[in-house]
């Protein structure tokens, strides 16, 4: 096949971390792929696309000037199948396909959409040819909200475990334990629901604030909002530490891990850090809750319910010979579920189901 993979933007985040490993895998299966970008914006996955030698073009003019760029582009690429990924690239990835004539593939990537995106993408829903979920939860969903049987949507985990990735530590005796989280800036990842949690534990157990830190990783518009909070609460081990261009060793440098997210899909950080050998506490949203085994390796928290983040923190916080071994046990379940062999598994049969449908 040759694969015109169509995305939003070249930012850091989110959906676009694994385009990497996914294009890799398409590549290495024998097919042909290009990236072609609807916007720039932060353009950090610039310099990751050219590391693996992944071909790429970029819109300059924004999203909604796309359509005739991507027009040209893909008829001068020729493609055999469009694969799209989030709303604005599938909407014109659709538009683009119907005027070409080729077959359509869509990620589904969250359980939160806008509701003019989920209109116009009810609409133009006929002009997908197969759908692709990156977790269970994302797959059931899509099946609801645009009324498609089992078998119209396939899922292909976003997330492969990676046994040689950098492995964390547990705490030492007197040692800050370390809290972290790794996303956006913004009010979906409910890092202000975190700051609360940290002063209700600052209110009732005050000799504890001193023995963690918790730092997040990653920048946004919520930051001046998150900054002033943390003030106003008198927080003071809340650490706002900006984008990681390492995340891996970011993890590995960690003792626990937070996601107290109020919108989210499969996370690929919660996995990463339980791949890392934290024990996670997230948050009862997307695929978080499928993977964390409550009590066993995290604990899984009512979205937004600031005392069970409280305590599951200071229940980690207060044992960390216990929080080792849940890290321990974090590390086998998310190899064992997100396993190199499953991975490649889901992606030769969405990857043969796509092929089917060139010619029709």
């Amino acid at each position: 096949m040759r694969i015109a993979y169509l995305i939003n933007s070249l930012d850091g985040y989110g959906a676009g971390l694994p385009i990497p490993m996914i294009t890799g895998f398409m590549r290495e299966a024998g097919h042909d792929v290009h990236l072609f970008a609807l916007a720039r914006r932060d353009g950090r996955m610039e310099p990751i696309l050219e590391s693996v030698g992944l071909p790429f073009d970029v819109h300059h003019g924004g999203v909604l000037k796309s359509f005739g760029w991507l027009r040209k582009k893909l008829e001068a690429y020729q493609p055999t199948v469009i694969w799209t990924s989030l709303a604005h690239a599938t909407l014109v990835g659709r538009l683009v396909g119907k005027r070409l004539k080729v077959p359509v593939v869509s990620w589904q990537h969250n359980v939160f959409l806008k509701r003019g995106n989920i209109a116009a993408l009810r609409l133009t829903k006929r002009l997908t040819h197969l759908w692709v979920a990156d977790s269970e939860c994302v797959a059931r969903v899509t099946r609801t909200r645009f009324g498609l049987k089992d078998d119209e949507v396939s899922v292909w985990p976003l997330f492969a475990a990676d046994p040689a990735a950098p492995r964390a530590r547990g705490a030492s005796e007197g040692e800050i334990f370390r809290i972290g989280s790794l996303g956006r800036l913004n009010a979906h990842k409910g890092y202000d629901v975190l700051v609360h949690a940290l002063a209700k534990i600052k209110q009732e157990a005050p000799d504890l604030v001193s023995r963690f830190t918790v730092t997040i990783g990653g920048d946004g518009p919520a930051r001046p909002a998150l900054e002033s909070l943390a003030r106003e609460l008198g927080v003071t081990n809340f650490i706002l530490a900006g984008y990681q261009e390492r995340p891996k060793e970011f993890l590995a440098g960690l003792h626990a891990y937070v996601q107290p997210s109020r919108v989210e899909g499969l996370c690929i950080s919660a996995h990463e850090a339980m791949q890392a050998g934290l024990p996670a506490i997230v948050s009862d949203m997307g695929e978080m809750p499928l993977t964390v085994r409550d009590g066993i390796t995290g604990f899984v928290v009512p979205v937004e319910a600031v005392d069970d983040l409280a305590a599951a923190i200071v229940m980690l916080v207060s044992d960390a010979g216990r929080a080792e071994l849940m890290g321990e046990a974090a590390h086998l379940h998310v190899n064992d579920r997100f396993s190199a062999a499953r991975f490649a598994a889901a992606g030769n049969d969405v990857l043969a189901r796509a092929a089917q449908l060139i010619g029709k």
